[in-house]
């Protein structure tokens, strides 16, 4: 049987012998998680405060890295556990949030995913990079975002798909675009 050849004449071992990675720059890969805390009415947001650089000392999601060994899913998984200890089986995807400068260590793309836990049966506990890992109140109301943890409120709003802080305090990368767009989902 003949091998089939593309538009250059080219089998696809003869293709891939000629394939050349680093013609096709490709992202890092993050995931990034949105741990909302319910009990009853009353609702809460899971942060971490960043150990490192870029953003040392600010507020901001779990997550992390993938490894090439893992889907983002697993990924997910492994960076809420490493940062913050919560170990939730259940959690489902947000969006994939990829501006070009979302992050200052290059092009790096995140597939966000939310997890609804109760937040009495899973304490915070700061690993891995992470400084601090808390559980902060979080209030919607007129579109505005609140995240209070009684030292630090971090405020904005979000509309039209455009983030407005309102508060000095700010979260690191993009999260309250993500943070926004998991509450929208809700």
């Amino acid at each position: 049987m003949d091998k089939i050849r593309d538009k250059n004449g080219l089998t696809e071992e003869e293709f891939l012998e000629k394939y050349k990675e680093k013609n096709y720059p490709r992202p890092y890969l993050t995931a990034d998680i949105v741990v909302i805390g319910l009990k009853g009415e009353q609702k809460k947001l899971l942060l971490i405060q960043r150990g490192g650089h870029p953003f040392i000392n600010m507020w901001a999601l779990p997550g992390g890295f993938s490894r090439q060994t893992e889907t983002m899913e697993e990924t997910a998984h492994r960076e809420l556990l490493e940062e913050t200890g919560v170990n939730s089986e259940f959690i489902s995807p947000i969006g994939l949030f990829s501006k070009p400068d979302r992050d200052p260590r290059g092009w790096v793309v995140t597939q966000a995913y939310l997890c609804k836990v109760n937040f009495t049966e899973c304490k915070a506990l700061a690993g891995d990079d992470a400084k601090n890992a808390e559980w902060v109140d979080l209030t919607v109301k007129n579109q505005i975002i609140t995240l209070d943890n009684g030292d630090c409120i971090i405020s904005f709003k979000y509309e039209n798909g455009k983030i407005e802080y309102i508060s000095k305090d700010k979260l690191a990368f993009d999260h309250a675009e993500i943070i926004a767009k998991a509450i929208e989902l809700l």
